[in-house]
């Protein structure tokens, strides 16, 4: 099943939303809200400026499990994959590529997770599954953004931006 929702238009910041997997609305109702939400933040706080576009896909652990074989060789689920459009620089702003209409929001990439793991991991780490969503799109659009945590300065760079975003949404430091 795919079903695509309305896009999240909050001042510069287009959200697409593709529901793939309708349990995500059972598990967690305001799933929309919770995805609109972090997105926002965290790109208003990294990425202030220019109008930017990304899209979220919620959909199950057979699918990220495929994506992540694909794309990855990992045969296994994830929590959360990102796609971003091109490679880019968390020191660089995201810029319009040459000839694009002034105006057109700049397109990020794709978030993808999975709602099997993610509501497993929020029961095994005693949060609730919008907490962990939260931090899960938050760190996802830090990945569209360039981010990563594969050297130790860079993860302690990206945690702190997680934890900042989080924090002005009201949700504890995932990391402690």
């Amino acid at each position: 099943m795919f079903e695509s929702l309305p896009s999240c238009m909050t001042g510069r910041v287009q959200i697409d939303l593709a529901l793939e997997d309708a349990a995500w609305l059972q598990d967690l109702p305001d799933v929309e809200a919770a995805v609109e939400t972090a997105g926002v933040a965290v790109l208003d706080r990294v990425c202030a400026g220019p109008a930017l576009n990304m899209s979220v896909v919620l959909t199950d652990d057979a699918e990220v499990q495929a994506l992540n074989l694909r794309w990855r060789g990992i045969d296994m689920p994830t929590n959360v994959l990102s796609f971003p459009t091109e490679e880019r620089s968390p020191d660089l702003a995201p810029a319009p590529p040459p000839g694009a209409p002034s105006g057109l929001p700049i397109e990020l990439g794709d978030i993808v997770l999975a709602r099997e793991t993610v509501m497993r991991e929020a029961r095994a780490g005693g949060i609730t599954p919008r907490q962990h969503l939260c931090h899960l799109v938050v760190h996802g659009s830090l990945h569209l953004l360039g981010y990563d945590h594969e050297e130790d300065v860079a993860a302690e760079c990206m945690e702190g931006l997680e934890i900042a975003v989080l924090a002005d949404l009201g949700i504890p430091n995932p990391y402690q």
